[in-house]
């Protein structure tokens, strides 16, 4: 067993080809929301589990405390930095798939929450903040392109030369979620997370 991550909501472990996340560590007071990130998470890998979607973990257990995926061999895009274009229609074409599939990941903008597979594909983990889009309503639309624009940020970063007049407009143009999130709940978002917890934007790189 191979101790990937420890933290305030609990640890993640590797045991093979197998990845457990368990919220029976996690401290006192976030035990209640790790189960509720945990949860998501199940929620989302049942709902996508027989879309033949490539790049994405499968959901092998879960109960109310752990949950157990599928190990995906990959390097974290911060480790990687892909810069093959290839990399990023194939990136494209998978947010599209999950998407099309109503699940919407709400967590792109981590670079640890992107890998580079050997063969050089993209592939997802960490759907803790996942939701299921049931209908393409307003709300689904502006995350969904708030999934799109994190894409596209790390693409700016990695191969700006090679984006597009129309992802150029995508980046230009935030959603009234992310607006309200940047304006409201960001601020104290990172009051928590960075001051009191201690994170960083790369925690969890070694979460495959």
């Amino acid at each position: 067993m191979q101790r990937l991550k420890s933290d305030t909501f609990g640890t993640i472990d590797r045991d093979g080809e197998r990845v457990i996340r368990d919220t029976r560590a996690a401290r006192p007071f976030a035990r209640a929301l790790a189960r509720h990130l945990l949860r998501r998470e199940c929620r989302a890998l049942i709902h996508l589990a027989g879309s033949g979607i490539d790049g994405i973990p499968k959901l092998l257990a879960s109960d109310r405390d752990t949950l157990t995926r599928a190990w995906i061999e990959g390097s974290p895009m911060h480790l990687a930095k892909p810069r093959d274009p290839s990399y990023f229609t194939a990136a494209l074409r998978l947010l599209r798939r999950l998407h099309a599939a109503g699940v919407l990941h709400n967590d792109l903008a981590k670079e640890t929450n992107w890998l580079v597979t050997p063969d050089g594909r993209p592939a997802l983990v960490d759907f803790q903040l996942s939701s299921i889009a049931r209908r393409r309503g307003a709300l689904a639309r502006a995350r969904g392109h708030d999934d799109l624009r994190h894409l596209l940020k790390h693409k700016r970063t990695y191969l700006p030369e090679r984006l597009t007049a129309r992802e150029k407009r995508v980046l230009a143009r935030r959603s009234v979620v992310s607006r309200v999130w940047m304006s409201t709940a960001k601020p104290v978002y990172l009051f928590v997370t960075r001051r009191m917890l201690r994170w960083r934007d790369r925690e969890g790189a070694g979460d495959r």
